[in-house]
């Protein structure tokens, strides 16, 4: 997952529970990216890149040479959580500079559930349709500018993001996550020459939370880390046109506390990359290609009385490579398909790991002599789109001659590490990262259907339209191994979901269907029994003076459905305490001015 093309230095691949240092009020687009594209950004986005792209560095002007005032603000309160919070963003500028300023702050309550489940946690009642220890208190905010020129700009930001929020696992263990990131970005185009433009950007950030037990600080998580990347684009080579550039990124990473799982450690990566376009006359080819090198070193824990981290360093030196075609079939049908071969270096955790992780209810523990995660991956697919109406199916199986997981060993141990405690209520269950032949393969297709309302583009005005949108999704993964299921991983999935619209007003009704997931390894993963979550929403869009308002209401699992994500650790490792959340009512306004 990247902040605008750029590493996002937290901890939230660390563990499942560590929130990622973002709030939806400033996103301006999230793009994913998959097959020759994704090596722009990394080499082990096996299944894609997860760009989160926001203005906070505005790159255009946003204005002319008159200037102005732009910005949108929320308001928002539900019932499933008693969440209640707000944002506002502004804008201004002319055709020479822009600035940007966001805040926000939003809060909510423990999550309300369809079953009763106990809690420990002082001043909570022991038995309540909640989800004990969920409640979060988030706030955050931003400020940027940025200079133009005639061929450019050049500008900076600062970003501030706290959370104060629940473990699900443990009953009284909350974390309390700061984060600062400062970044520079600017880019110059149309230069003279073989080079026509060059991207570069920076940031710097500044990580770190606290594990509380009660009022008691407990481990103290810090990862502070750079991150730069410079990307030129040439010009035109015939028909061929393409980027190549340098990406490079460090941090340091520390856990202070008896019941750190990982020690302190720092990793360096400096990668090249390159991406080629060739139109043609029946679509385009493409190519990319990456090479990086990567180092981990461990330097234990900082308490001297913990001694169950290795140390050491671990060099590795992946490469990567993709090409893509897309070809038109006929008059509104197309034919895209990529072939891969992707290497990835292991995580820090995954190669030193030690310790109980109580927010997973788990002992994880990492594998020094790893080697790199390696992969070959193909991919077919077919789309038509004519007016309102499209179709796509993609089709895919991807080969790991290693792929590294978090695999469970069918031990316990004790908090303190003993293995196979007896009658020890408190035993964690064993987790360890190793490396095995897999293979994953399964299809995802979508589509759209115009049901009522004008057949072309043209816009229904006050007329009705009624769409019906459909989505599917299949995976199998295998431990080729042991011939038995990786663990974690999604079922068959289906929805759909009715449109409706008339001029201001707007409608949803849909729902989606998760079959039951009981392909899980012999041990380590609780099955999950299928289930539907239904939804619905209205909008009503209202013109006041220059603003443009935007009210909203919008029911979340309306039939109060019980159930489990097979995806989730905690399904197995701390069930039942982690359901996903019931029934919730959502109010909310937009207001664009």
């Amino acid at each position: 997952m990247l902040q605008n093309s750029g590493a996002s230095i937290d901890a939230s691949s660390l563990s499942f529970d560590h929130a990622v240092p973002a709030d939806p009020l400033s996103i301006e687009r999230v793009e994913v990216l998959r097959g020759p594209g994704a090596l722009l950004y990394g080499g082990s986005a096996v299944g894609g890149v997860v760009n989160v792209i926001d203005n906070r560095i505005p790159r255009q002007p946003l204005f002319d040479a008159a200037g102005g005032v732009t910005g949108k603000a929320d308001l928002n309160a539900a019932t499933g959580n008693g969440e209640r919070g707000g944002g506002l963003l502004v804008e201004g500028g002319n055709d020479r500079y822009a600035l940007h300023a966001d805040v926000f702050k939003r809060r909510t309550d423990d999550v309300k559930v369809p079953v009763d489940l106990a809690c420990a946690r002082p001043g909570a009642p022991g038995l309540a349709r909640r989800i004990c220890n969920s409640a979060s208190d988030t706030e955050g905010g931003a400020v940027g500018g940025s200079l133009f020129f005639d061929h450019g700009f050049i500008g900076a930001s600062v970003t501030r993001y706290k959370s104060d929020y629940g473990t699900v696992a443990e009953d009284e263990v909350t974390i309390g996550m700061r984060s600062t990131r400062y970044a520079l970005q600017g880019e110059w185009r149309n230069l003279p020459g073989w080079v026509s433009g060059i991207k570069a950007q920076f940031s710097h950030t500044d990580y770190q939370h606290t594990e509380f037990e009660g009022d008691e600080a407990g481990t103290r998580f810090k990862n502070r880390g750079n991150d730069f990347r410079v990307e030129a684009r040439h010009t035109k080579l015939g028909p061929l046109e393409g980027v190549f550039g340098v990406q490079g990124e460090s941090n340091r990473f520390s856990a202070a506390g008896e019941e750190a799982f990982a020690p302190s450690s720092r990793t360096s990566q400096l990668a090249l990359f390159a991406y080629e376009e060739l139109p043609t006359s029946w679509g385009k080819l493409s190519l990319g290609a990456r090479t990086e090198r990567v180092e981990v070193q461990s330097f234990g824990s900082t308490d001297p009385e913990v001694t169950r981290f290795a140390t050491g360093t671990r060099t590795f030196d992946p490469h990567s490579l993709s090409a893509g075609a897309l070809v038109n079939l006929a008059p509104n049908w197309q034919l895209t398909s990529n072939l891969a071969h992707t290497q990835r270096a292991p995580k820090d955790y995954e190669l030193f790991a030690n310790g109980p992780h109580l927010a997973t209810a788990a002992w994880e523990t990492g594998d020094p002599s790893l080697r790199k995660e390696k992969s070959n991956s193909l991919d077919l697919g077919v789309a038509w789109a004519r007016d309102h109406d499209r179709f796509a199916l993609t089709g895919y199986i991807t080969r790991f001659s290693n792929y590294i997981g978090l695999l469970d060993t069918g031990n316990t141990r004790s908090p303190e590490g003993e293995l196979n405690p007896g009658g020890d209520e408190e035993a964690l269950t064993d987790l360890r990262y190793g490396g095995v032949r897999a293979r994953f393969f399964g299809a995802e297709a979508n589509g759209n259907v115009r049901l009522l309302g004008p057949a072309g583009l043209a816009q229904a005005g006050n007329g009705s339209s009624l769409d019906l949108q459909w989505r599917a999704d299949l995976v199998r993964a295998t431990d080729l191994d042991s011939g038995q299921p990786l663990p974690r991983i999604a079922p068959a999935r289906l929805g759909a979901t009715l449109v409706w619209g008339q001029g201001p007003f707007g409608a949803r009704l849909g729902f989606d269907h998760s079959t039951a997931q009981r392909r899980v390894p012999t041990t380590g993963q609780r099955p999950t029994d299928a289930y539907t979550l239904w939804n619905a929403a209205l909008t009503f869009k209202q013109q006041a003076g220059a603003s443009q308002l935007l009210w909203y209401a919008r029911v979340d699992n309306l039939t109060d459905q019980l159930a489990y994500s097979a995806t989730s650790v905690l399904t197995t490792t701390a069930f039942p305490k982690s359901p996903l959340p019931g029934r919730s009512l959502k109010l909310g306004l937009q207001v664009a001015f």
